[in-house]
């Protein structure tokens, strides 16, 4: 027999304190701390319990009894369903405040070393339209509201192209407005949506794996180019046919596409890294400029995706490695090798390791075009590639440079570095967590010499560190 659920209890008039991790706030109730989405410090409000352990609870507000003055208006109309931009209700200033605050509780709390001061964090200049990337998906299975299934409306499509919304694999909440990116963003997705509707083109059912309408990926330049992927899921010709008869249609109605690409997804993922692209029309590829540098990214590539904030990163990477032109540079998880070729002309060589091939490929060539000749690029998995027979035949860097994903480095890849033994590193985080776990295990050879926190994704918790390590 199931056992009962118990009642969950309802927490009265309480005191909005903190901001805390994935974007959600907290507040204080005797001994258990409760996460709260959708609220700001200064709030008070009554809190209905969703899940409760021995020490800390997960609530969303059910009523306010007062707004806290460091709240602001958000802007989004999908603000609150959406699963992005949780902080459109806190004040810019206050949010770099506390994305500062949480790099230096990261570092202290998980690091547990000695630290110098932490410099003020660099703000976004734009907070809106400031991605060059985003990613849409089709489903036949709309994400309705608690309020839309309450009126009982019927609408006319069930079929949506949005985001994915947080604890559904299979739904879609519709996006009507993004201001994450240009209004292009708006503009193609939405007309695309539509022409789909018109010619009653199937979107994608994640449970069946039916569907000729699977995603979508829009890449902007500050150069001009826009690049646009469609990815489909093709089970016979009638579907091919149609597809074409689609991105014909991009093709003659949105002249700002100067890349119209495609590929044909039948897996039980969206990850198309290891299908084949067909590019449709226009180029395979875009270019992004950075200071004097341009660099080819196609639709496998990693780059930034905030362009402008991307140049304040790299020039604080740049400025931490502290280059003469003599040294030897190490870059890991060099992507398309964007931190390798900005450093390159202040450093004797600079050697970038990367997991992705396609993206190893793009480095060269973006050396290739700044007329840039002392880089070499490695494609294979980090912790393989970079051993004692690799720094011995290539040479012991000088300085390392170090932009991990979000898990951080493996231990094997940190045994490496303590064994190549450099005078400095830099390390360049997108998780202050995972970084101060991995500062913690460099520090019996590294000191932390400056720390340097950069938004690069305003109204969202994300922050990304740069980390100076200088050998003891």
């Amino acid at each position: 027999m199931a056992r009962k659920k118990k009642d969950l209890p309802v927490l009265e008039n309480i005191l909005i304190t903190d901001v805390a991790a994935e974007g959600k706030a907290l507040a204080r109730v005797d001994d258990l701390v409760v996460f709260v989405p959708f609220v700001v410090p200064g709030d008070v409000v009554d809190l209905k319990v969703q899940r409760k352990k021995h020490s800390y609870a997960e609530a969303v507000a059910i009523r306010f009894h007062q707004l806290s003055d460091k709240r602001s208006q958000p802007f989004c109309p999908h603000f609150g369903v959406c699963g992005g931009c949780k902080w459109q209700i806190l004040p810019y200033e206050e949010q770099i405040r506390y994305k500062q605050k949480q790099v230096m509780d990261n570092l202290t709390r998980i690091g547990k070393i000695e630290l110098p001061p932490c410099s003020p964090i660099l703000g976004s200049q734009k907070t809106r339209e400031y991605r060059n990337k985003l990613e849409f998906g089709f489903s036949n299975k709309r994400w309705l509201t608690n309020e839309q299934i309450a009126s009982g409306v019927e609408f006319p499509h069930r079929e949506a192209v949005g985001f994915h919304t947080s604890g559904s694999f299979d739904k879609i909440l519709p996006i009507e407005e993004c201001h994450l990116m240009d209004d292009i963003n708006n503009r193609l997705r939405n007309g695309i949506r539509d022409y789909a509707y018109e010619h009653s083109l199937t979107f994608f059912d994640a449970r069946e794996h039916i569907g000729l309408l699977r995603g979508m990926m829009i890449r902007l330049s500050n150069t001009g180019e826009l690049m646009l992927l469609l990815q489909f899921c093709i089970t016979n010709e009638e579907e091919l046919h149609q597809s074409k008869e689609m991105l014909q249609w991009i093709h003659d109605n949105y002249l700002e596409v100067s890349s119209l690409l495609w590929v044909n997804n039948t897996k039980y993922n969206d990850t198309f890294g290891d299908l084949p692209v067909e590019c449709f029309s226009g180029t395979d590829h875009i270019y992004l400029k950075m200071e004097n540098l341009r660099f080819k990214v196609g639709p496998k590539s990693f780059y930034q995706t905030n362009t402008d904030q991307a140049y304040v990163l790299y020039k604080v990477a740049r400025d931490f490695a502290q280059l003469t032109g003599n040294e030897l540079v190490y870059d890991l998880y060099t992507g398309t090798g964007t931190i390798a070729n900005f450093v390159a002309r202040q450093a004797r060589q600079v050697i970038g390791i990367e997991y992705v091939p396609e993206a190893i490929e793009d480095a060269k060539v973006n050396s290739q075009i700044n007329g840039i000749q002392n880089t070499l690029f490695f494609a294979g998995d980090m912790k393989d590639i970079l051993n004692r027979d690799f720094i011995q035949q290539h040479g012991q860097p000088d300085v390392i440079i170090t932009d991990p994903p979000r898990a951080g480095m493996h231990q094997d890849v940190i045994d490496a570095i303590l064994f190549a033994s450099p005078q400095r590193i830099v390390y360049v985080s997108c998780n202050p967590a995972t970084q101060a776990r991995d500062l913690q295990l460099l520090d019996q050879q590294y000191q932390v010499t400056r720390i340097q926190p950069v938004d690069m994704f305003p109204h969202t918790q994300h922050v990304e560190n740069v980390v100076q390590l200088t050998r003891r």
